[in-house]
């Protein structure tokens, strides 16, 4: 496993920078737009091409991808899956196409829908504000092409054990579209010429995307040809897609459910709903990311060669690792939510008084990320049994949960009730799934990881207990807003971390031995 920790602790590495500068590209588009109308219908906007990008891309693709490509290489060796690579991304790019020419002809004819439901009782704010979205994805759908072919790429070089790169992709979205920010500081006039900077700068960095993977397996040795000749293993992909692209079809819905509704609420509650998730999915993006990219081809090869106790194995330890980085992560986040706000998002047009409509809603998101994280990786379980129904199922049991409650709770909690029903939802279909999994495969059970479980639940809680007190000292300097900020990142976060990890140590959580014999081969390279 020591192998893999390392592939885990490169990724993870490599997704800080990402994550890191994806905060910094909120952070700037916060300070120019602020949580304006312009702002809530970017979000918006870019929310329709990125989850059809889960749709066709990352999610039902990679699911299907990953396995069929891994036996393939086992089969086949690499000129065989070479040619199945060209064939995937050949069909992907004709698809693709087709998505965006039918999302661009129906949005651009958006106006007349909105001026016909004006009459109907829609308000002249909410019609402007879903008209500017409108206008704005047209712009972005073309970001979905380029997107969904570096998916693929980076499913074929994850195969081949090239992790870094594809992990490093997502900086070029980031370096793009603050460059395009910072372009429109210096020279664009008015927020109008500064959004279409903005949205340019998402194409710049797709296409980066693409090319970085790309660029990778050429390296291995693929050499790209136009392929739609039909093939059994094109098929076989096909096939297990379709139920995962009918489940990614309902979380799309569900997203966009959750965001039109935002947008159609006021000004303010599609922006600060998106930033409020880029924060708390910096522990997804970082930990649970890096350690599904390394899991899921190990038990996907597993499940090929039907050896159910590796499988059981690894796939334990996945669940083990992402509990112990995201059950800490979420009660810091819970905690610390408002001076975090503060410190990342409030200048320029970021005011107090959006600090304090966000702060609430990312302590909601938070208290859903162990679940969201949990969930990540039993999907790669089911993933890699080529069980593409039942993600379908949870995915519905998800919408279902998250629609009723969003619009049961948004009357009684505004904004903050969408995160609720939001993270409810996740805690549904975390249940559902596990459930599920341990009936198909008893040795996927989540008995195994109570002990561990109890270990990281008290010594969270303990570690919770240190960041409250750090809240209480630090409250009674009457410090400025800004130094108490810094001073709960750059002092109470690493002090909380340092005490959670000496707790962990303490109890024997399990994998110290092989975290400490990680440890020891890096300090011995520098000593």
């Amino acid at each position: 496993m020591s192998k893999h920790l390392k592939n885990i602790s490169v990724i993870a590495a490599a997704t800080v920078v990402s994550r890191v500068l994806g905060l910094g590209r909120e952070m700037m588009i916060a300070a120019v737009f602020g949580t304006s109308a312009l702002s809530s219908a970017f979000v918006a906007a870019f929310t329709l091409p990125n989850l059809f990008r889960r749709l066709l891309g990352e999610g039902a693709l990679t699911a299907a991808f990953v396995p069929t490509l891994s036996q393939e290489l086992e089969q086949a060796q690499r000129a065989g899956a070479f040619a199945l690579v060209s064939k995937v991304t050949s069909w992907l790019l004709v698809v693709t196409a087709g998505v965006v020419a039918l999302a661009m002809l129906g949005l651009a004819n958006a106006g007349l829908f909105l001026r016909l439901l004006g009459p109907l009782g829609l308000s002249s704010a909410t019609a402007q504000r879903l008209l500017l979205g409108a206008d704005l994805a047209v712009f972005l759908f073309p970001y979905l092409v380029l997107v969904c072919l570096a998916a693929a790429f980076s499913a074929a070089c994850q195969v081949l054990g090239r992790f870094t790169e594809p992990a490093l992709s997502p900086i070029w979205l980031n370096l793009a579209i603050m460059g395009a920010l910072g372009l429109g500081g210096w020279w664009a006039w008015g927020d109008a010429a500064r959004i279409n900077l903005l949205c340019g700068g998402v194409l710049v960095g797709g296409f980066f995307q693409m090319a970085v993977p790309a660029l990778v397996l050429w390296q291995e040795g693929w050499r790209p040809r136009f392929d739609l000749r039909p093939d059994d293993r094109v098929r076989a992909i096909g096939r297990l897609m379709g139920p995962t692209v009918i489940g990614s079809a309902i979380y799309l819905i569900n997203i966009s459910v959750s965001r039109f509704i935002g947008l159609s609420l006021n000004d303010q509650a599609a922006a600060v709903l998106n930033w409020a998730t880029r924060v708390m999915e910096l522990p997804i993006g970082v930990f649970t990311a890096a350690i599904t990219t390394v899991i899921f081809p190990l038990i996907a090869r597993h499940a090929a060669r039907a050896d159910w106790d590796k499988l059981g194995e690894d796939y334990h330890k996945g669940l083990r690792l992402v509990l112990v980085l995201n059950v800490p992560a979420a009660i810091g986040l819970a905690l610390l939510s408002q001076p975090i706000v503060r410190l990342l998002f409030q200048r320029g047009a970021f005011q107090a008084s959006d600090t304090a409509l966000m702060a609430p809603i990312l302590a909601v998101y938070a208290l859903g990320l162990p679940f969201l994280a949990f969930t990540t990786v039993t999907l790669r379980g089911f993933y890699a049994l080529q069980d593409m129904a039942t993600p379908v199922r949870a995915a519905l049991l998800s919408f279902v949960v998250n629609v009723i409650l969003s619009i049961a709770l948004m009357t009684w909690f505004s904004t903050v009730g969408l995160a609720l029903a939001s993270t409810l939802a996740v805690v549904a279909q975390a249940w559902f799934l596990q459930s599920r999994l341990t009936r198909k495969l008893a040795g996927l059970g989540f008995a195994p990881l109570l002990p561990n479980l109890v270990k990281v639940a008290i010594a969270s809680a303990l570690m919770g207990v240190v960041v409250w007190g750090g809240l209480r000292a630090l409250a009674a300097l009457a410090l400025s807003n800004q130094r108490h900020d810094w001073l709960v990142v750059g002092g109470l976060i690493p002090v909380a971390g340092l005490v959670y990890g000496a707790l962990l140590w303490l109890f024997k959580i399990e994998g110290r031995a092989e975290l400490a014999a990680l440890l020891g081969k890096v300090r011995a390279k520098f000593v």
